[in-house]
């Protein structure tokens, strides 16, 4: 009875964890520990930076992010469509620059849906700020605009995010710092005295970032499980814009 009840106990989440790593690395004057997914079956993470486990709040906050990304809920296949045609552009460039992976997955969620500029004067599929870009390396004015090619903002993109990486010696913070800046987040960070992106408190932008994040890069790794029952299957690159 009692190995029947341990049995019901691991499968009420649907997910079995064959092997944990803990990495504890010091950060400034802050020791923060991750816990490394190796190996795992539907489990929900961002660079192998895994979400804590059964926190109901994190929770809710995954399933609201998942449920808005739905075909239900965007009833489009655009994001698939893009995904065929800048993932082979991105992936490689993040490989050659020691980004995780998951990164790809920023500029469907900064500008998927959209073009153009932002209110705020962010543009191209990075979102970049003018004065951001140029720090790294992206010509902006003059009636160049750099940001909108796709090969070179994500050479950018790549030197900002591995810069905010060796900041805060988390890909999660980084992605968050991606979306709020570094400073707000390194305020934000010593306010709560609280550095796992997970458990703190941060504006509603940043605090649902990287629930979207993962929330995208589940329907792009199985949309029918989340009603994208009609997509392209982008088993083979194409080189349409390999040149961008």
């Amino acid at each position: 009875m009692l190995v029947l009840v341990l049995i019901s106990m691991l499968n009420i989440f649907g997910t079995t964890v064959t092997e944990k790593l803990v990495k504890t690395e010091n950060v400034g004057s802050r020791t923060t520990k991750f816990i490394f997914i190796k190996s795992t079956a539907n489990a929900y993470n961002f660079a192998n930076e895994a979400l804590p486990l059964n926190d109901a709040r994190v929770t809710r906050k995954l399933n609201v992010s998942l449920k808005k990304h739905t075909f239900k809920s965007v009833q489009s296949n655009v994001l698939h469509r893009k995904a065929e045609k800048w993932f082979p552009i991105i992936e490689p460039i993040l490989k050659i620059y020691g980004i995780p992976d998951d990164f790809k997955y920023i500029p469907l969620v900064e500008s998927g849906l959209c073009s153009g500029t932002s209110p705020k004067g962010a543009s191209g599929l990075w979102q970049f700020m003018p004065g951001t870009a140029r720090t790294y390396g992206l010509k902006v004015g003059h009636g160049v605009d750099e940001r909108n090619n796709l090969r070179k903002s994500t050479i950018a993109a790549c030197k900002y995010i591995k810069e905010l990486y060796g900041e805060f010696n988390s890909w999660t913070l980084a992605a968050a710092a991606y979306n709020n800046g570094s400073i707000k987040l390194e305020k934000a960070i010593s306010k709560q005295n609280e550095d796992n992106y997970f458990r703190m408190s941060l504006n509603r932008e940043t605090g649902s970032y990287i629930y979207k994040l993962i929330a995208m890069k589940a329907i792009i790794q199985q949309p029918q499980k989340y009603g994208y029952n009609n997509y392209y299957a982008f088993t083979q690159p194409t080189q349409l814009l390999n040149f961008n």
